[in-house]
C-alpha cells in the first residue's frame, strides 16, 4: 500500500491512476462512486481528503475533475514530448461529445486543423465545433469552431466549455459561492443555474478564440 493507505483509500487511489493512465483524465466524484459502490459522491470526496491530507494526491477546489498526482506533476515535460502530436497533426476538431465520456477522446476527433496552439493565447488544446445559436451576439455561430485552452482556473465572466450532466456546452461563467449560472449570449435562451453542493459540473476549459465557420479564419 502507498503511505499507510486505509484499503478503501487504496482502492480509491488505485482507480485513479488507472483511469488517469487510460483516458488521460482523472475520474469525477461520481464516477469514483459508481465505480466502487459508494452511495453518493459525497463518500468519494471524504475519501479524496483523506488521499490529499497523505500526501498522495492534490484536489483542485470547484471542478470536478480536480484531482492531481503530485509525482506526475514533478515530472519535467520536454517541448519534444507535449508537442509531439501537434506539431506532426495540428490542433484536434472535436464534434459531438457523447455523454459522460472525455472531450478528447479519440471518437470525437473529426480531424486536425494545422494551426499551431501558440496561435492563440493562452494555446489552444483544442477546437471545438460549435452546435446552436446560444452564444451569437457575441459572434460564436453555429459551425464555427471554438478554440479551447483547457484549465482549472476560470475567471468569471470568462466563455467556458462546460459539462453539465454528461452534456457539454459553450457558455458565459459567473459564479457566487455555491451557485453558478452560465449564461447564453443570445435574448432567446435562459441561463443555466447550477447548485454545486447538489449538480456536478466539470469545465472543459476556456475559449480563447473563433474559427468562423471552420474555414480557417481565426479570430483571437
Amino acid at each position: 500500500m502507498t503511505r499507510s493507505l486505509t484499503p478503501r483509500q487504496q482502492n480509491v487511489f488505485d482507480f485513479i491512476v488507472k483511469t488517469m493512465n487510460e483516458l488521460g483524465y482523472p475520474p469525477t466524484r461520481a464516477e469514483i462512486s459508481r465505480a466502487l459502490g459508494f452511495r453518493s459522491p459525497n463518500a468519494a470526496e471524504e475519501h479524496l481528503r483523506a488521499l490529499e491530507r497523505k500526501g498522495v494526491i492534490r484536489v483542485i477546489r470547484g471542478t470536478s475533475r480536480g484531482i492531481r498526482l503530485p509525482a506526475q506533476e514533478a515530472e519535467p515535460l520536454t517541448a519534444e514530448s507535449s508537442n509531439e502530436t501537434e506539431s506532426s497533426q495540428g490542433l484536434p476538431i472535436i464534434g459531438e461529445v457523447a455523454a459522460g465520456s472525455p472531450v478528447l477522446a479519440t471518437e470525437h476527433i473529426d480531424r486536425y486543423c494545422p494551426l499551431p496552439a501558440e496561435f492563440f493565447t493562452p494555446r489552444a488544446d483544442y477546437l471545438l465545433r460549435v452546435r446552436g445559436l446560444s452564444m451569437q451576439d457575441i459572434g460564436i455561430l453555429e459551425g464555427d469552431l471554438l478554440a479551447v485552452h483547457r484549465t482549472d482556473r476560470i475567471r468569471d465572466g470568462q466563455i467556458v466549455v462546460a459539462r453539465l450532466e454528461d452534456e457539454v456546452t459553450v457558455k458565459r461563467f459567473h459564479r457566487q459561492g455555491h451557485h453558478v449560472t452560465l449564461e447564453a449570449e443570445n435574448a432567446d435562451f435562459a441561463p443555466i443555474e447550477v447548485d454545486l453542493r447538489h449538480q456536478e459540473l466539470e469545465i472543459e476549459g476556456i475559449g480563447v478564440g473563433v474559427i468562423r465557420g471552420g474555414n480557417g479564419q481565426a479570430l483571437n
